[in-house]
């Protein structure tokens, strides 16, 4: 008679925040609005409610992106597991809902998976679904803004052969160029001599196509954008009347980007943390670009940031591709 298997040992899931109490928020806030072209960082569009605006982006038409990416991990997630290898700690960069997440853990079953989120609402509501249907995985949250250098807190007793970073979602192109290679030495270094890159990367496509997919017809991504002044007034007491801007996208061919903004349509004064500013009737404010590139322009800037191409995997239509690079 068969006997019963084991079950797996459960994984330990811990979380660790790493945002200093400080008023950061409102110091980017401030300092971006007093520039000449008026920006405001997009890491502070996720929110719990930008959160739930981008999951509904992602199921949009318009929006290739995310769709073009999971069909591209579920086809291909069998050679990327094999390529980042076993035993191997997987270190993601602004998780999400993990819906290509957990088609990545399970081809790879990682000994230790370490989601790094500004966001901390989002890492613990993703870090227990996964928990749920990965019950051996070992998880250490981290709460912390992945653009700066970061060290991870250590999991003894938990055998690691290499370190990898998980970047999806073309999120590096959030980044201007420069950034983006400032970026990955950060990435670089995470993961060390020997450790691993995979990597969601946008493709340079038809201008129409890229303007649709940042400005649906039903105004999802309007909303998305206009949330992001309705959390200053949330928690900055801002006053800022989101009817009084729209959204505003469009593809920059030249600087082969895209380009979010929030316009102003009358001229008028808003109040964030004690401070009067001024905008005029058109003035708007840069919220986010979207870098896209071909293959050999990502390739050459992961170069210059240490790390060599190894494989690369892309859709029959070339919207999109997914790197695995090794650190130098």
């Amino acid at each position: 008679m068969a006997q019963p298997q084991p079950r797996p040992a459960e994984g330990v899931v811990r979380f660790y925040n790493f945002l200093s109490g400080g008023d950061s928020f409102l110091d980017d806030v401030l300092a971006g609005l007093a520039r000449l072209q008026k920006t405001l960082p997009p890491k502070y569009f996720y929110d719990l409610r930008g959160c739930e605006l981008f999951e509904k982006i992602c199921e949009l038409p318009e929006y290739y992106v995310t769709r073009t990416e999971l069909a591209i991990m579920r086809e291909h997630a069998d050679a990327m597991a094999k390529f980042l290898g076993p035993g191997c700690q997987l270190i993601e960069f602004g998780s999400g809902s993990s819906a290509k997440t957990r088609i990545l853990i399970e081809r790879l079953a990682p000994p230790l998976y370490v989601p790094v989120d500004i966001a901390g609402e989002a890492i613990r509501a993703a870090a227990a679904g996964l928990a749920r249907a990965f019950p051996g995985l070992n998880i250490n949250g981290v709460c912390a803004d992945y653009t700066r250098p970061l060290k991870l807190p250590e999991f003894v007793g938990v055998p690691i052969r290499r370190k990898a970073v998980y970047f999806p979602g073309s999120t590096i192109g959030n980044f201007t160029p420069h950034e983006a290679i400032e970026f990955l030495r950060l990435a670089r270094d995470m993961v060390g001599p020997g450790g691993a890159l995979l990597i969601g990367v946008d493709l340079k496509k038809d201008k129409q196509l890229l303007n649709a997919a940042y400005d649906d017809a039903a105004g999802v991504t309007a909303a998305f954008n206009l949330n992001l002044l309705a959390r200053i007034n949330r928690e900055l007491g801002g006053d800022f009347q989101l009817r009084r801007f729209r959204h505003k996208a469009f593809y920059d061919g030249d600087k082969g980007w895209i380009e979010m903004h929030l316009e102003s349509l009358a001229s008028q004064i808003v109040h964030v943390g004690g401070q009067r500013l001024r905008f005029t009737a058109g003035e708007t404010i840069q919220t986010e670009i979207s870098c896209k590139y071909s293959v050999e322009e990502f390739q050459s800037a992961a170069r210059r940031a240490g790390f060599e191409p190894g494989q690369i995997w892309t859709d029959a239509a070339s919207l999109f591709s997914v790197h695995g690079m090794i650190a130098a």
